[in-house]
């Protein structure tokens, strides 16, 4: 058994059994990927795939524990080569972060300034996407961190940490009818059109629970992930905005209106998470702490060494998140 064909079998099911999509991503040859996972189902005398002619069809019951474990095992492998590297050249490395657009473009640039001046040697990479995207991504190790708030169901493997909460504002050009109301009710706007975010990103589902408690049913006639962009259909009068007050800029958005929704939504979360067993790089705490100053190195030992998340957000009862 070699780590190569562990890597090719975990690779292949990352990639959707197609085995030409794998070879091209690891630049070897299909043949040689098919060769040696048949080499390794003849040494374990079981199937990891089952196949159709040439082609793999689905993971066989003992090829998903299989693939798992393998996957813990080359995560290990990789976190061997963190703790050389650390001895070696602690302020050398990569960072990959995954992450939704309002994050990336609201929460993190200055974190990230600082982080690369102090660290120059450090390759920082970010990677947008969806809730299902940033979890894949942090679960198959192409990224270190994934930070998000929606779907939490999606992050059961990996320690998430909480890092601050956060609220919504309605936001509207300048002559419409809500601008001057400072504290409009669900009943205000449940009769205008919305231009929100997709449901499962970036706090919708806490809009959707809000109005069905009030008894009625939100107008959503578009939606984005992208703050940006909804703030472009708004400036079109498709709708009234709802979206995260970290994304309202008071310089680059004087043209409209921010109505503070705190009183209506329920407050969201963002957590900071990564795999179980990973070996964290010292520039990695240093990275948690700017992005949440209680995030102690400490602290997060702690909650590493808990069990389950209801343990972890224990652990971080007594401690007062920041609003944003």
């Amino acid at each position: 058994m070699k780590l190569q064909q562990l890597r090719y079998i975990v690779e292949v099911a990352n990639h959707n059994l197609n085995v030409s999509a794998t070879a091209e991503s690891l630049y070897t040859s299909q043949p040689g990927i098919s060769k040696q996972v048949r080499m390794l189902e003849d040494e374990l005398g079981v199937q990891v795939f089952e196949r159709s002619g040439k082609h793999l069809t689905q993971i066989t019951p003992a090829g998903r524990d299989i693939i798992r474990i393998s996957s813990e095992i080359l995560g290990k492998v990789e976190s061997i080569k963190a703790v050389a590297s650390q001895h070696t050249h602690p302020d050398q490395g990569t960072l990959n972060i995954s992450t939704t657009h309002t994050q990336a473009r609201y929460a993190l640039p200055g974190v990230i300034k600082g982080f690369i001046h102090r660290y120059p040697k450090v390759s920082l990479h970010m990677h947008q996407g969806t809730p299902v995207q940033i979890s894949e991504s942090v679960s198959k190790g192409l990224s270190d961190f994934a930070i998000a708030t929606e779907a939490m169901h999606l992050y059961q493997d990996l320690i998430m940490l909480p890092c601050y909460h956060w609220n919504r504002c309605i936001l509207v050009p300048k002559d419409h009818p809500l601008a001057s109301v400072s504290k409009p009710s669900i009943a205000d706007i449940a009769g205008y059109s919305l231009v929100t975010y997709v449901f499962g990103f970036t706090g919708r589902s806490e809009l959707d629970v809000a109005f069905n408690r009030a008894g009625y049913e939100p107008k959503v006639v578009f939606t984005a992930t992208d703050a940006d962009v909804i703030k472009t259909y708004v400036r079109l009068g498709i709708g009234i905005g709802v979206l995260a007050s970290m994304a309202v800029n008071p310089d680059e958005d004087s043209d409209l209106v921010a109505i503070d929704a705190g009183h209506l939504f329920e407050p969201s979360t963002t957590k900071i998470g990564f795999r179980k067993g990973t070996f964290l790089r010292s520039y990695m705490y240093d990275f948690m702490e700017r992005f949440a100053p209680h995030l102690t190195r400490d602290r997060v030992d702690k909650a590493i060494a808990l069990r389950s998340p209801d343990e972890i957000d224990k652990l971080f009862e007594d401690v007062a998140l920041p609003m944003r």
